[in-house]
C-alpha cells in the first residue's frame, strides 16, 4: 500500500514521533497507519496511542438531565461558526430532550420520533437547508437510574460527561459526581476500574511492552523473571492511568485516588460514566483556500 506525505504528517500528529520515524514506520507496515502506530509503540518511540483519537470535526456535545434520567448527545456541523449558532444549539437541546423523554434505540430510531409537529429527521433536514451546512446526529447516550446522574459540559460543548452513581440523589452526591465528571473530562479514562479491563486489551498492552523491552538494549539482556516484574509494574501503572476509580484525584492534596475521594464523601458507588468529545475520531474537512481562489479567477 502506497503512502503520501500527508499520511506521514497525520501519523506524526497521532503519535508525536519524528517525520523520519513515521516514514520508516509506514514503509515497514505498507502504509497502514494503525499498524504504523503499533510499530512505533513497539520501538518505544510512541509512548501510547493517546493522540490517535484526533479531534477532527466541528459541532457540539449537549447534556440534559431531568430527575433520574440523563442524556448526552453529539451533533456535528461543518464549521465551528455554525456550532455556536443559537438555532443550531436549540435544535441540539430539543434532540437531547426528545431522547430523554422517548428513549429511542439508536440514531435512526431517534430521527423517526416526533418533536412538536415534526420528526427529528425532518427538523434536521430543515436546519441543513436553512443554515446551509451539512449536519449529523452522530451519537447519544441515555442513563436512567434509581440513584443519581450528573452531567458536566466543558469548553462550551467540546467535551460532555455523564456520571451515574448508586446513591441518594441529594446536593452532596451531586457535588461529588460533578467533581468526578470533571475528572473524566480532564483525564479521559477508558474504564471504571481495572476489573472492567478486557483480557484482550491487557494482552495487547503486554505484547507492546514486551516488544519495547526487546528493542531496548539496556533491558534486552536482563533475566526473564526481571523482565516479567518490569512488565507487571508498567502494566499496573498504565491501568492506573486508564481506570477512573484508580486515577489520582486531580483536586486532592494528598494524592488519594478517585475511589477514596468518593468514599470520603459518603455512601456513593460510581456505576458508570460516559464521555463524548466533539469530532473525536472523525476526519476534519481541509479547505485548500489557494486552490479555491485559483478556481475563482480562471
Amino acid at each position: 500500500m502506497a503512502f503520501t506525505a500527508k499520511d506521514v504528517k497525520e501519523l506524526r500528529e497521532m503519535t508525536g514521533c519524528g517525520m523520519m520515524d513515521c516514514k520508516k514506520a509506514l514503509t515497514e507496515t505498507d502504509g497502514d497507519k494503525d499498524k504504523a502506530v503499533e510499530y512505533l509503540r513497539e520501538k518505544g518511540l510512541a509512548t501510547a496511542a493517546k493522540k490517535s483519537g484526533r479531534i477532527a470535526a466541528e459541532g457540539i456535545v449537549k447534556a440534559y438531565v431531568d430527575g433520574n434520567v440523563g442524556v448526552l448527545v453529539e451533533v456535528n456541523s461543518e464549521t465551528d461558526f455554525v456550532a455556536k449558532n443559537d438555532e443550531f444549539q436549540q435544535f441540539v437541546s430539543d434532540v437531547a430532550k426528545t431522547i430523554a423523554e422517548q428513549n429511542p434505540a439508536d440514531v435512526e430510531a431517534l430521527k423517526e420520533l416526533k418533536c412538536g409537529d415534526s420528526t427529528i429527521g425532518e427538523m434536521l433536514t430543515e436546519k441543513i437547508a436553512k443554515i446551509g451546512e451539512n449536519m449529523n446526529i452522530r451519537r447519544f447516550a441515555r442513563i436512567e437510574t434509581t440513584g443519581a446522574v450528573v452531567d458536566y459540559i466543558h469548553a462550551a460543548g467540546k467535551i460532555g460527561v455523564l456520571v451515574e452513581a448508586d446513591a441518594e440523589n441529594n446536593d452532596t452526591t451531586k457535588e461529588c459526581l460533578r467533581n468526578v465528571a470533571m475528572q473524566v473530562a480532564a483525564l479521559s479514562p477508558k474504564y471504571l476500574s481495572s476489573d472492567d479491563i478486557p483480557e484482550e486489551y491487557k494482552e495487547h498492552e503486554k505484547k507492546i511492552l514486551i516488544e519495547q523491552l526487546k528493542n531496548d538494549p539496556k533491558n534486552a539482556s536482563k533475566p526473564e523473571n526481571i523482565i516479567e516484574k518490569m512488565i507487571t509494574g508498567r502494566l499496573a501503572k498504565e491501568f492506573k492511568e486508564v481506570c477512573l476509580l484508580e486515577q489520582e484525584y486531580v483536586k486532592a492534596e494528598n494524592k488519594e485516588n478517585v475511589a477514596k475521594y468518593v468514599k470520603s464523601v459518603g455512601d456513593i458507588t460510581i456505576k458508570q460514566f460516559v464521555r463524548f468529545e466533539t469530532g473525536e475520531g472523525l476526519e476534519k474537512r481541509e479547505d485548500d483556500f489557494a486552490a479555491e481562489v485559483a478556481s475563482m479567477v480562471k
